[in-house]
């Protein structure tokens, strides 16, 4: 079989349309990004450095605002060059580790979102046995990105002995997906490795789906429960609606994205996850957490006497 790997850079189509725009859109995107960088590396220096909120809740959501900063910084500053460039390209080495990178942070993502779940479940449900079961919550976050990192090499792997026949991306970042639409063998090992990872993340919903069944059981037997979940589980769950909604507009897109739509809406709709959780989700809990807006203030008075 003729050998077709030589292909060395991809083209990213999803640009066509930004090329009248390109400084208005570089302009928006800097300062949008610039934002995501503030206000997620607040909420995690805030987290950090106030002892009061070296718990696990807290903890899991500094683990959140890390992950957004990953996942961003593998889209945004290509993005930003892309914006001012007359040629939209990325190396396939370079494309590998785009999809890497936004692969991983979106895992990384729900599995994070997961745990806290079941980390609101055990504090309402079993409050005695908390500290016993979620005694150390660095362990569950070393846990969750090693098994992360783990599932997106092995799909990788198998994206990376695929011959190719094309090198045109229809979107503005590359991802594994329009990867293995271009190889020119059966791609079935790696549809299977993705059925796979798609069967492990709809198990981590029933879970969720779980852990808030029961949440809301004891809540209606309990007012101080009640009042746990309106200052924790409530952000939890609007960050978590908010996520999903983001990544299936994304999965309906790479699935079932039709050429006849325009592609300012298909560009939407394939960003919509690297935009709308990074930004809403440190409002969410910095706004909603009483005790992170008490934490946010004590590091402002903190700089404002240095």
């Amino acid at each position: 079989m003729e050998n077709f790997t030589n292909v060395v850079v991809f083209y990213l189509n999803g640009f066509n349309e930004t090329r009248s725009q390109k400084y208005i859109c570089f302009a928006f995107t800097l300062v949008f990004y610039l934002l995501i960088v503030f206000l997620n590396m607040t909420l995690m220096f805030t987290i950090l450095l106030e002892k009061s909120l070296h718990e696990p809740i807290y903890i899991f959501i500094c683990n959140l605002s890390v992950n957004t900063l990953y996942g961003t910084a593998g889209f945004y500053p290509k993005l930003l060059v892309d914006f001012l460039s007359d040629t939209h390209v990325i190396s396939y080495t370079g494309c590998l580790i785009q999809a890497f990178v936004i692969y991983t942070s979106v895992l990384c993502e729900f599995t994070s979102l997961t745990v806290m779940a079941y980390d609101r479940y055990v504090a309402i449900c079993k409050p005695l046995e908390y500290h016993s079961i979620i005694n150390d919550s660095w362990k569950f976050i070393l846990i969750l990105w090693i098994s992360v990192f783990s599932e997106v090499t092995i799909q990788l792997v198998l994206t990376l002995r695929l011959p190719l026949c094309g090198s045109q991306i229809d979107k503005l970042y590359c991802d594994n997906w329009s990867i293995v639409k271009l190889s020119c063998v059966d791609t079935t090992l790696n549809n299977v490795c993705g059925y796979i990872i798609t069967i492990a993340q709809v198990l981590q919903a029933f879970l969720i789906v779980y852990s808030y069944t029961q949440i809301i059981r004891v809540c209606l037997m309990s007012h101080e429960s009640r009042g746990k979940f309106m200052q924790t589980c409530l952000p939890h769950l609007v960050t978590l609606i908010n996520f999903t909604i983001a990544t299936f507009f994304d999965v309906m897109y790479a699935r079932y994205g039709s050429r006849n739509t325009s592609q300012t809406l298909r560009n939407i709709m394939a960003v919509e996850f690297l935009v709308i959780p990074p930004l809403l989700n440190p409002l969410i809990y910095g706004l909603n957490l009483t005790q992170i807006r008490i934490g946010i203030k004590r590091l402002l008075n903190r700089n404002v006497d240095l």
